[in-house]
């Protein structure tokens, strides 16, 4: 019997060659559209002081500055001259220090720095001296905050308050590469202001535990210690008398011109400081607030 003679062999397919021009374009134009827009430039014009966002890298102007005048910062006065004369430096261009304002809740520390920038705003408006906020769980963009502000005419003090770190943060390490560490360093146009209740940015009982847990206990406390060195300027802030308590309400009194004073303005005074279990400006600041709200006086905040 015959064969039947072979299937006739399929011509081999045409070997396939890279995507058209055509396919490239739309996958470049596809890719272009899923990545993140470019932020767009700042206007540093629009606000004296910004809020920083790291997401879309945005500053976000504030149009007013909630602050209070330097003159009613009572019972500071050596801190308060030391960072005016650190901030006023470093508007004209000349060397200064990053400064971390330490100590006592309530007495005055981050109302400083928002005074001496407006303070020092207005004596050298040439500098262009802008306040940028960075609020404490945004530290690890430092590094896009510097590089945004690296090449801009103006310059700025860079404020985080209640700036402190716990056991398992880790973000420390990009505020201490941004004071001093790295190849770039801190721009010339930027200086970084800190407060904190803590002077080396970490409890107490925290510090003990490393020492107690550590391989080795020096190292592993130095390594987080070592961040309140790279600032070169540290202001102690301290719980005020009963005296300087009484003539910082006597200042806000004066100020704002409540019609309230003598023998009964200090025994309410007290009272107030008595029931909060603290003296500061800001115990002050609130019974003033109590006071001109009962009087029916304006005090605008």
């Amino acid at each position: 019997m015959a064969k039947s003679p072979p299937p006739p062999k399929k011509k081999a397919a045409k070997k396939a060659g890279g995507p058209g021009p055509a396919l490239l374009t739309r996958i470049a134009d596809a890719l272009e559209r899923l990545a993140p827009a470019a932020p767009a430039p700042v206007d540093f014009s629009a606000a004296e002081a910004f809020v920083w966002h790291p997401e879309g890298r945005r500053l976000a102007a504030v149009r007013r500055v909630n602050r209070v005048d330097m003159s009613l910062l009572k019972g500071i006065d050596r801190v308060r001259d030391l960072l005016v004369e650190n901030t006023e430096r470093f508007a004209r261009g000349l060397p200064a220090n990053n400064a971390l304002l330490w100590g006592a809740r309530g007495m005055g520390k981050s109302s400083l720095v928002k005074a001496a920038h407006a303070a020092i705003g207005a004596a050298h408006p040439a500098a262009g001296l802008k306040l940028i906020e960075i609020h404490r769980e945004d530290i690890e963009s430092m590094p896009e905050l510097m590089t945004l502000l690296r090449t801009a005419p103006q310059r700025f003090i860079v404020f985080c308050d209640d700036l402190s770190f716990d056991a398992e943060d880790t973000s420390y390490k990009s505020l201490k590469t941004m004071l001093e560490g790295g190849i770039e360093g801190r721009p010339e146009n930027v200086i970084f202001y800190a407060t904190s209740n803590r002077r080396h940015l970490m409890a107490r009982d925290m510090m003990e535990n490393e020492r107690a847990t550590a391989i080795n206990p020096g190292e592993a406390v130095e390594e987080r210690v070592s961040l309140s060195d790279r600032f070169g300027l540290w202001l102690g802030f301290h719980r005020c008398s009963q005296d300087e308590y009484l003539a910082m309400v006597e200042s806000y009194i004066g100020h704002y011109r409540v019609p309230f004073a003598g023998a009964e303005l200090r025994r309410e005074a007290l009272e107030w400081a008595t029931t909060r279990g603290a003296r500061s400006g800001r115990v002050a600041w609130q019974y003033v607030q109590d006071l001109a709200g009962r009087l029916g006086v304006k005090t605008g905040s």
